[in-house]
């Protein structure tokens, strides 16, 4: 799933081409790396991309805007495949959401633009609807597919169930993307097969999953494979 950059409010005019948003967002990432947030400018960028600062300005209104796009385009890569089953699902978006943070030019956007945000509500805000909000889609679907397929329990419902089912899947994605983030951009360590494995077996078992591969459910499953043991209830937290 692919997201074009924000639109600009209030603009009339030609259409966007996405052939220039793609120059220039490239540039911006590469302009980062190079010279760091304290050298990009948009001029610095216009001319990496190789076209006219007015061109910018028709799209961004400044370059917080901007490396937040620039990030948030790298993010939309993201995709969950559809691996048979939960552990496999989850083992396969945490290789590829490290492999992401490992690349240069999103470790530089993306600790550049965070930085920057702690003293920048507004920016703070258009990361949490540029990248966090847009990539909930995630844990969204990987949590459905598991429901369809009995791995894990139905959401309750009402009101209170859809409010249950909105606070664990923020939980799921801060506890998956915050252990990635970690690894990868504070300890410095790399996301690999064996790693995401282990990871894997922690966030479905707890830490007796890293010992016994235990499923969501707590029993363990010598295939690897998480599942409920028959008859288990149709409706509960997940």
């Amino acid at each position: 799933m692919h997201h074009s950059p924000s639109p600009r409010k209030g603009r009339t005019g030609r259409p966007r081409s996405a052939e220039t948003d793609h120059a220039i967002l490239g540039a911006t990432r590469a302009a980062l790396v190079d010279l760091g947030w304290g050298g990009l400018t948009m001029s610095a960028v216009a001319t990496r991309a190789g076209v006219a600062k007015t061109t910018l300005y028709r799209r961004w209104a400044n370059k917080n805007e901007l490396v937040v796009d620039a990030v948030a385009v790298l993010f939309d890569e993201l995709e969950l495949p559809d691996r048979g089953c939960l552990r496999a699902d989850i083992e396969g978006v945490v290789l590829q959401f490290g492999a992401l943070l490992a690349r240069p030019e999103t470790k530089t956007a993306l600790m550049a633009v965070v930085a920057e945000s702690t003293t920048d509500e507004a920016l703070h805000e258009r990361i949490r609807s540029a990248i966090v909000e847009r990539q909930k889609r995630l844990v969204l679907l990987g949590r459905a597919r598991a429901q369809e397929r009995g791995e894990l329990p139905a959401d309750a419902p009402g009101e209170d169930g859809a409010r249950t089912a909105a606070r664990t899947m923020d939980l799921i994605f801060d506890v998956i993307a915050g252990a990635i983030v970690h690894r990868t951009l504070v300890s410095g360590e790399p996301v690999d097969a064996d790693w995401g494995r282990d990871f894997t077996a922690l966030f479905l078992g707890g830490l007796a999953g890293l010992d016994g591969q235990t499923g969501p459910d707590g029993r363990t499953d010598p295939d690897g494979r998480t599942g409920r043991p028959a008859g288990a209830g149709e409706h509960g937290d997940s």
